[in-house]
């Protein structure tokens, strides 16, 4: 796959386009993607065009500088609607940035808009937004996948460089497996989440969603770090993650669960099978581990994420937040109002779920265990890569669905299958496009230890060689 960071950024340093120039016609690009995938919940035309003109005065400070990029509508930013796909959040402006938004500022990137998501990132087929359904731009009577849809279909369809997604359960990955472009989920830690609204707080990492791995190394390289602000990310130094582009897999031993294939299908099975063929003629050592608690991860998830939902929701009360109520008669009415109109179904069930685990009588016997179970998962994962340097498997059970095709809540967490054991594992994936079906793309896993980055891009750098994917 092409990297659009390399080209963009020689033609911007020939001089052969302005920035200012480059962010029009993104800018033109993303309103021709609004009418077709519906990708954007905001698209900041003003302001990037103002910060367009100033960047064309200064020198280019790094690869980004100049570069037209978006944010998934969950991630803050100062002056600019961030409503979470939510009625609840309906004109809230923000009065300061995000880490992430601000770190790409800094750089010299130039937002060009938010992207469109599922309510508050619950939901794994961008069929949960207050502002309408996106559609996958390979075919829009499919699901770009969730919940960073609108950010994959964006990359995806050309109207953005790079976007910032979100990845709690599989919503960077998902998405992008669905919409064939790169999806990277961190470790946890590794890029701060202040400022970027939270879902289940011990689950949420913020990542880059791209057009080539050599693209999400040099995106990763500007996002990553320490920040003060947030106490659980990760201290440095980390190094740089384009360095670990090219390099050899030869001697590296890759596994590949036997729990991921038992649940696939024949066709998905061969795709990724053959993939890492390709790996093997290059001195890779192909081995079948074990992750036996996969069979526990999905419902380990839909317990713990809910639980931790429920908590950070309540903020979301009609005080602080959301539409008022004209008058209310006491305070159990205006949270019953405010709600009722500002949230939708996902987003309630959610909550309603969460607050059942955690009740009294049920704390124990459901959220306890499941935060047991968790820790299984960390230690099947600690075992396999004491004998493996990185895990391949499917990113989703088929290619992307029909929009309305799976109206059980269920049908829709079992997408999640192969995405939610890493996130109960705190650990970093990846997904990058290496065939495809019926013209939509397959998206192949890549997971690593903690802080084993670095193992991926080498990894899918040379897959993206060998493969040479475009749909």
């Amino acid at each position: 796959m092409i990297s659009k960071i390399k080209v963009l950024r020689e033609l911007l340093d020939n001089k052969k386009v302005s920035i200012l120039e480059l962010t029009q016609e993104y800018i033109e690009k993303a309103k021709a993607t609004q009418k077709k995938t519906n990708a954007f919940t905001y698209i900041a035309e003003h302001e990037a065009l103002e910060a367009a003109a100033s960047a064309d005065t200064q020198e280019a400070s790094s690869p980004l500088h100049g570069l037209p990029y978006s944010l998934k509508d969950i991630i803050s930013t100062k002056g600019i609607p961030t409503t979470a796909s939510s009625k609840m959040l309906e004109g809230y402006v923000p009065t300061f940035d995000a880490t992430v938004a601000e770190r790409l500022k800094a750089s010299g990137a130039i937002l060009i808009g938010k992207n469109n998501c599922d309510e508050f990132a619950m939901g794994g087929s961008n069929e949960n937004s207050a502002y309408g359904v996106v559609k996958n731009p390979h075919n829009t009577s499919k699901v770009p996948g969730g919940s960073s849809g609108g950010s994959a279909a964006a990359v995806a369809d050309g109207a953005s460089v790079f976007s910032i997604g979100t990845d709690t359960g599989g919503s960077i990955r998902q998405p992008a497996a669905f919409c064939g472009v790169v999806g990277t989920k961190v470790t946890y830690g590794l890029v701060p989440r202040h400022g970027v609204m939270a879902m289940a707080s011990s689950f949420d990492t913020v990542g880059p969603i791209t057009s080539s791995v050599y693209d999400s190394a040099v995106v990763l390289d500007h996002i990553a770090g320490q920040s003060s602000h947030d106490m659980t990310s990760i201290k440095g130094p980390l190094g740089s993650y384009v360095d670990a582009i090219g390099k050899s897999v030869d001697g590296m031993t890759i596994g590949v669960p036997k729990e991921y294939l038992e649940l696939l299908d024949e066709s998905m099975k061969t795709t990724i099978m053959s993939s890492l063929d390709l790996l093997k003629a290059k001195g890779a050592t192909i081995k079948v581990v074990s992750l036996p608690q996969t069979k526990h991860a999905l419902s380990t998830y839909y317990i713990l994420v809910p639980a931790e939902a429920s908590s950070n929701m309540s903020r979301y009360d009609g005080l602080r937040y959301g539409p008022t109520v004209t008058e209310p008669k006491n305070l159990e009415e205006l949270y019953l109002a405010n709600r009722t109109n500002g949230l939708g179904d996902e987003v309630k069930r959610r909550i309603l779920l969460g607050s059942f685990v955690l009740s009294h009588g049920y704390y124990d016997a459901y959220y306890l265990q499941a935060q047991k179970v968790r820790t299984l998962i960390i230690q099947d994962f600690a075992n396999a890569f004491k004998d493996v340097d990185v895990i391949a498997g499917p990113v989703t059970p088929s290619v992307a669905f029909d929009i309305g095709g799976k109206k059980d809540p269920m049908d829709l967490y079992k997408e999640d299958v192969f995405t939610i054991p890493a996130s109960c594992a705190g650990i970093p994936g990846m997904s990058i496009p290496v065939s495809s079906k019926g013209g939509l793309p397959i998206g192949l896993q890549l997971l690593a230890p903690q802080q084993g980055e670095g193992r991926l891009f080498t990894v899918a750098s040379m897959l993206e060689e060998l493969i040479g994917f475009s749909l």
